[in-house]
């Protein structure tokens, strides 16, 4: 009987040491705490505590009116924005054409500088020859006043005929004539070139002048420039009051169970201050804590037989997957910067416990929760 009863102790030993086990280990699930992004009274919360909820289920509402205003002020910014470009847009081709206009006045007014200079050297060519007629007109009359006075003293002595006297006298009052013409055409040469002149003078001033309004125009050609650098910033104004409106509503991200709602409609919601926590009904974990002896037979991957506490009787299929690399030393005690040992000496080691992640292949939702005490048994 004793030999019996030794083997199977060692039987026990040794199934126990290539399937560790341990009552150590507890259920978990991720959470998230729900905590508002926007400020605002709490209108509807169609949830309660420990309920069940889908994914998209509305979880609570706050007050969107203020934040629908402010996206129909961005809204109506970005459109007064659009409108101030096209109105801009369209100055700006009235204002090019008006350029066009000044440069097209520009080059008229070269024009008629060039035709006022072609006019002012043909006046200045007209003086020279009116100067040069009655050069010749006065030396014609000279000459005929000095035959004039030759022979007219000749006439009391008979040496010339009275027709040959008249003959002279004739030819002197017609140089006479023709002198005050030419003088006359050479003042109205004179008076022509003046005019010329003047018109020079005047085509120069418009040719400044024009050459002012094409500058004026230019510099009064508006650009979009600045008013295009808005557009970004009224787009991010507008996305920014959207998401704004759009977190007004919150709904579930994943299937899981609402906890720790203990508020009301009308509570005032508070950015970053959570108002419940959802856990996460998808995935859940077992995180058993082994003695470092067990450690060598336990490896990532292998399956694991897990039994909850509140129900021993249904087995749920785990797979390991991952083990834990560290936990607090009992002698992290640190004094004045030198770590502080005890004199006393334990005669009874025990061994370090490490968490081990074991994921729940079959999870029942209805039965698991965080924090419940569960037995690991490795395969």
């Amino acid at each position: 009987m004793l030999a019996v009863a030794v083997l199977l102790l060692l039987g026990v030993w040794r199934r126990t040491r290539q399937h560790p086990r341990t009552d150590d280990a507890s259920v978990r699930a991720n959470y998230v705490q729900f905590a508002p992004e926007v400020t605002g009274r709490i209108l509807q919360i169609p949830v309660h505590d420990n309920q069940f909820v889908h994914a998209g289920d509305l979880l609570f509402a706050i007050d969107s009116r203020p934040y629908q205003y402010a996206l129909n002020q961005a809204l109506s910014d970005q459109q007064l924005l659009e409108e101030q470009i096209t109105d801009t847009q369209r100055r700006i081709a009235a204002q090019t054409s008006a350029v066009a206009v000044a440069r097209a006045g520009v080059a008229s007014a070269h024009a008629e500088t060039a035709t006022a200079a072609s006019t002012v050297q043909a006046s200045s060519a007209a003086v020279e020859r009116a100067r040069a007629a009655l050069q010749a007109a006065q030396a014609e009359q000279t000459l005929a006043l000095n035959n004039l006075h030759r022979i007219k003293p000749l006439l009391a002595r008979q040496y010339v005929t009275v027709e040959q006297v008249d003959d002279a006298n004739t030819r002197a009052h017609v140089a006479e004539q023709v002198c005050q013409q030419a003088q006359a055409a050479l003042l109205e040469a004179q008076a022509q070139e003046s005019r010329s002149r003047s018109m020079q003078q005047e085509a120069d001033v418009g040719v400044s002048a024009s050459q002012a309004r094409l500058q004026e125009s230019m510099h009064a050609v508006d650009r979009l420039d600045s008013l295009l650098a808005q557009r970004q910033a009224k787009a991010a104004q507008v996305d920014n009051a959207r998401l704004d409106l759009e977190r007004c509503s919150v709904r579930a991200p994943f299937d899981g169970y609402v906890t720790n709602l203990n508020i009301s409609e009308g509570e005032m919601a508070k950015p970053g201050v959570p108002i419940f926590t959802l856990i996460d009904a998808r995935k859940w974990y077992v995180v058993a804590n082994y003695r470092e002896s067990d450690l060598r037979h336990i490896k990532p991957g292998m399956h694991v037989d897990l039994y909850l506490m509140s129900d021993a009787s249904r087995r749920f299929d785990g797979v390991v997957e991952s083990i834990g690399n560290g936990v607090s030393p009992d002698d992290s005690d640190v004094s004045n910067g030198l770590p502080q040992i005890d004199h006393t000496l334990n005669w009874v080691h025990l061994a370090a416990r490490f968490p081990i992640r074991i994921r729940v292949l079959n999870p029942d939702p209805s039965l698991l929760r965080i924090g419940e005490t569960a037995i690991s048994i490795v395969r």
